[in-house]
């Protein structure tokens, strides 16, 4: 019997992987700095330090160190500078800038509280960012021992939305913009009211930012009621550009600044519905023109994964105006593509396999750095001439030690739904070491969202299963996004519908693999993969075994306990349960 040379991926694995959580080119194109992401295997604590990579190929060089969170490194406009947020010296982040040409970091501000994204005015003497400050009650808790050791003994909220994943329980104070001296530390606090400032974009000039807000008297209760506003970078009243109703975000100034691009949605209760590009005239009231709507494309990221997480970025302008760049998820990727500024001539100018994720050009446009997440791996640091079109990987993140690693292999298939409306796309997985005259159990994985997409990317739960024996199947039934609008939503109010439909014939499809056990299949989820599991138990005896994790299993009870709170009655009919009980418990799979 021949000697296995390489070893199977375990779930201590996840300790290992280093995850490049944004990357940035410099304006001449000469280097890009990206932000590298650690865990800590004794204490699980999460570290991210700052490396530069030169983009004609060499070595990369870690440029921060020590265990901190250095992010968000953004060259200064004429390259020489590079500013970042970090948590050295303090618990809570700062944000620090470092020479490129070397030397010390400094730390430009001593602010309590939390930063959001950074970014350099185009002058270069001042950073715009989005700043939370600390709560009155936490900073006088943090001032005094004893409060500080008897700790939090009360929490009083008067908003509906009090906690979320990823946050834990929300702050008293709103995110809003801040101008920040970089030589002096001096902050300013452009806007403010009790609402949130979700994201913002500076003029080319750099005296004016846009911000995406919404201001109505309870935004918790008015979701879809976003707005674009303006003001100037030295303060005062924000001015109102009109938009139709519909969640939007990403703001992006046209080179001349006559323009703004951002990505939303129209429409209340638009769970399902495409993201779209969209552009306004920054002065006067001429409607917003559509880019991307006939090209029935989701203008967004979320291409999952269990490592490195999607990141979406905004629209990028070339540097004459003529074409806007944007990532759209698609058939199981997250592509690069850009369109004519008037909504002509959609291209694809990356796409994958894999996850582009997020992305930056240097000032000529001539290249684009940006990180590809694919099968191999959490992902790696790459360039792409946009004139020769070759690519080159500048980072080998993980490598080493994946080298010795035997993955499974991974074969593509599509099918058409039992009813005829719709194709499907799936993935098997096959262990390593896969013998086709075995027979295996198996595995089917159902995503969350729901409208959100499986692709061509890393899963370390999938590839811990299989190196474990089974092979792991999955797919994007309708309710997904990535293919269309109309896939995406065909579950509208009918979750239980044609998404399990759909679900059940893959199983169907892979049960008639000769190499499958059909008595040994699985089946697992999580979130409304969970609920899909739920529901699957309810309604057939098909599986021998099933897991449901971080699960929906009742929707009447679900309106009163989850973080979306009520927001989730936008996808069954928009209204609460109390007024169409029979409708929510239909799709309860508690009732089955």
């Amino acid at each position: 019997m021949p000697q296995r040379t390489k070893r199977y991926i375990t779930a201590d694995d996840l300790y290992r992987f280093e995850v490049v959580t944004d990357c940035r080119v410099s304006p001449g194109g000469e280097h890009v700095a990206y932000a590298v992401k650690r865990t800590d295997r004794e204490t699980e604590k999460r570290f991210s330090n700052i490396w530069v990579a030169p983009t004609r190929g060499g070595r990369s060089r870690q440029f921060t160190r020590g265990d901190n969170s250095d992010d968000s490194p953004r060259w200064s406009p004429d390259g020489t500078q590079i500013a970042f947020t970090s948590t050295r010296n303090q618990d809570k982040a700062q944000l620090f800038v470092i020479p490129f040409d070397g030397g010390e970091a400094r730390q430009v501000t001593d602010m309590r509280g939390e930063f959001g994204e950074i970014t350099w005015t185009p002058e270069g003497a001042s950073v715009i960012c989005l700043f939370r400050k600390q709560d009155e009650s936490e900073r006088e808790r943090q001032d005094d021992e004893r409060r500080k050791k008897l700790g939090i003994v009360d929490r009083h909220y008067t908003r509906t939305f009090f906690k979320m994943d990823g946050e834990g329980y929300r702050p008293d104070e709103r995110m809003h913009v801040w101008k920040i001296d970089v030589g002096s530390g001096r902050a300013k606090q452009i806007t403010d009211g009790d609402f949130d400032t979700e994201s913002f974009a500076v003029s080319p000039d750099g005296h004016m930012i846009a911000f995406i807000s919404n201001r109505t008297p309870e935004p918790d209760l008015h979701l879809e009621q976003v707005d674009l506003w303006t003001v100037s970078v030295t303060g005062g009243e924000p001015r109102l550009i009109p938009t139709p109703v519909g969640e939007i975000g990403y703001p992006s100034f046209s080179p001349d600044g006559a323009f703004i691009a951002y990505t939303g949605v129209e429409g209340i209760g638009a769970w399902g519905r495409n993201e779209r590009l969209y552009i306004v005239p920054t002065e006067g009231d001429t409607p917003r023109v559509d880019l991307t709507g006939e090209y029935d494309v989701n203008v967004s990221a979320w291409t999952l994964d269990d490592v490195v997480g999607a990141r979406q970025m905004p629209p990028t302008w070339s540097p004459n105006g003529k074409r806007i760049y944007f990532q759209t998820a698609h058939h199981g990727n997250t592509e690069l593509r850009s369109v004519k500024s008037d909504g002509s001539d959609m291209r694809i100018e990356l796409a994958g396999p894999g996850a582009v994720g997020p992305y930056s050009f240097d000032a000529r446009h001539a290249q684009v750095a940006h990180r590809l997440s694919d099968r191999s791996g959490p992902g790696q640091v790459w360039t792409r001439n946009l004139r020769t079109g070759a690519s080159r990987k500048l980072t080998r993140l993980n490598e080493q030690w994946m080298a010795r690693i035997q993955l499974g292999s991974v074969e593509d298939v599509w099918f058409t739904s039992a009813d005829g409306e719709a194709e499907v796309q799936g993935w098997i997985l096959h262990p390593p070491g896969f013998d086709p005259s075995k027979r295996y159990p198996s595995v089917l994985e159902i995503h969350g969202g729901p409208h959100l997409q499986y692709g061509n990317t890393f899963v370390h739960e999938f590839e811990v299963f299989a190196a474990n024996g089974y092979v792991v199947f999955y797919c994007n039934p309708r309710g997904s996004q990535g293919y269309g609008q109309r896939h995406a939503r065909a579950i509208e109010n009918d979750w239980g519908g044609c998404d399990y439909d759909d679900v059940m014939q893959w199983a169907e499809i892979v049960a008639e693999r000769p190499y499958i056990d059909p008595k040994r299949m699985g089946v697992t989820g999580g979130s409304y993969g969970g609920f899909m599991t739920n529901w699957i138990i309810g309604h057939t005896n098909r599986f021998a075994a099933a897991v449901t994790q971080r699960s929906v299993s009742n929707l009447i009870s679900m309106y009163g306990s989850s973080d979306l709170n009520w927001a989730f009655q936008r996808e069954f009919g928009d209204k609460p349960p109390w007024e169409d009980v029979d409708n929510y418990w239909r799709q309860s799979p508690m009732a089955y």
